[in-house]
């Protein structure tokens, strides 16, 4: 059911073309989708208004503060004056309702209902009409584990069902599990208590994250994080590796297999192969892991007309489909990256496997075996170096971070957060070789021209001769 009403609601909504994963892209899309649903609630509301007006039920919607309001002519409540001595006035009741299209449903049950109370004069002023008790809201404070369940319906109600709405989902659904606790009570004691035990900064920055994500979805009142900075901690330091390491430890994976115990089960006795091939992918084309994992596009990889050796990353990864292109093309024999033992591996790995789940696990995988093989970086460096390597190349920026699958900035960024020294030093000496070529270069033309100059000189000589004979 809940499909089907996301269907109706995201069915007419793409989301804008972006190839930044990053925060600044992931906000573009956010606004993109927060307009389309504020469009959608707005008609909607229109519909509402016109099918109570219809009815006759003389109760009004009335959006305010991210509530729906009803709004009714009601006998005067207990201990207020009555100014217009009518016993009537005009008032606007908050029963928390939320101001989505599902709330909108909720508001329009209730306006329909209190109309009848209205309209048989069989209205009285209750505790849910005046508000309960801030003690009685209290007993119903539940716990993280127990509102799991109605987070994940209430924010696929606002956020179209993506592969990557679902990867950022669980993101968040594992941070509250991880660093909040499951058992952990809503309120505003526990959750000062939970983030004072918190002392990792990345750490607490993902639980207030979360915990925000989480309030807003479900319009939570029993505890605020007003006031709590959450600034984003700086990244650790990273050891990129040069083009030469990376070829040295490439090496790495069938040391392992030659040195690893002999105990391994039978059907994992190649599995090592594979790693080392995802490695030599990694290296080629900066891709992220998972880019591998998700749907690989095996037949187009071996296709005869597949002549500059791209990978198809496929459209359910995280900033969609794109053609990846090698850096340095002769990798791609280097690494045996066309080797069918390593593709047949690869696609019984991945084979019937797409939720995300499924594909973080074998994600997971890579960066042990990464470990396990003793490689002194990670994964994700791999794809820093190749950011890195494009730069000193002199690739254009916006060509390298297409291919890359994010933005310019985030291009930017990556290449000056993790460029080394010795970067610099080999920039600045290819830009003063560069130089000093050029400089040769207009010398020896130099001197070619004056020798020219010399020739057409003799030439001139020698055919005033012959004239004069």
């Amino acid at each position: 059911m809940l499909e089907k009403e996301l269907q109706e609601i995201f069915g007419d909504f793409t989301p804008p073309a972006s190839t930044d994963g990053s925060y600044l892209g992931t906000q573009t899309q956010m606004k993109a989708t927060r307009q389309h649903l504020e469009e959608k609630f707005q008609q909607a509301l229109i519909d509402v208004k016109s099918r109570l007006k219809a009815a006759r039920i003389k109760v009004g919607l009335v959006v305010s503060g991210g509530t729906i309001q009803l709004q009714a002519s009601l006998p005067v409540k207990l201990g207020e004056m009555d100014v217009r001595k009518t016993g009537r006035k005009q008032y606007k009741i908050s029963l928390n309702i939320p101001a989505n299209l599902d709330g909108l449903k909720t508001a329009e049950e209730e306006a329909y209902e209190l109309g009848k109370l209205i309209a048989r004069q069989q209205f009285a002023w209750n505790d849910k009409y005046l508000g309960q008790p801030v003690d009685q809201l209290e007993d119903k404070v539940k716990t993280v584990g127990e509102i799991l369940a109605e987070f994940e319906i209430e924010y696929f109600k606002t956020h179209k069902l993506t592969e990557k709405s679902k990867h950022t989902f669980s993101y968040y659904t594992g941070y509250l599990k991880r660093l909040v606790g499951i058992d952990t009570v809503l309120t505003q004691s526990a959750i000062d208590q939970k983030l004072v035990e918190l002392n990792n900064e990345y750490a607490k920055y993902s639980a207030i994250k979360s915990l925000k994500v989480l309030k807003s979805t479900l319009n939570l009142t029993s505890f605020t994080l007003e006031g709590i900075k959450n600034k984003q901690p700086k990244s650790q330091p990273r050891d990129i590796p040069s083009d030469e390491d990376i070829v040295r430890y490439y090496q790495s994976f069938a040391n392992y297999a030659l040195t690893r115990k002999g105990t391994i089960k039978r059907d994992c006795l190649k599995s090592w192969k594979m790693w080392q091939w995802v490695y030599g992918m990694l290296a080629t084309y900066g891709l992220r892991p998972r880019e591998l994992f998700v749907n690989p596009e095996i037949s187009w990889w071996f296709n005869p007309e597949n002549k500059d050796n791209t990978w198809k990353v496929h459209p359910d990864t995280k900033t969609g489909y794109r053609e990846a292109l090698p850096l340095h093309p002769e990798w791609v024999e280097l690494f045996d990256l066309k080797n069918l033992e390593c593709l047949e591996l690869l696609n019984s790995q991945v084979s019937g496997k797409s939720s995300y789940t499924e594909i973080n696990t074998i994600r997971v995988n890579c960066s042990s075996w990464f470990r396990r093989v003793n490689i002194p970086f990670s994964p994700y460096d791999l794809r820093h170096a190749w950011a890195i390597r494009a730069h000193i190349m002199g690739i254009p920026i916006k060509a390298a971070a297409d291919n890359l699958g994010h933005s310019v900035e985030i291009h930017t960024e990556i290449y000056q957060k993790w460029f080394s020294l010795e970067n610099r030093k080999q920039v600045i000496k290819q830009a003063v070789d560069k130089k000093d070529d050029i400089d040769a270069l207009k010398e020896e033309n130099a001197q070619l021209k004056a020798e020219i100059k010399q020739l057409r000189q003799i030439l001139a000589k020698y055919q005033i001769a012959e004239v004069l004979k």
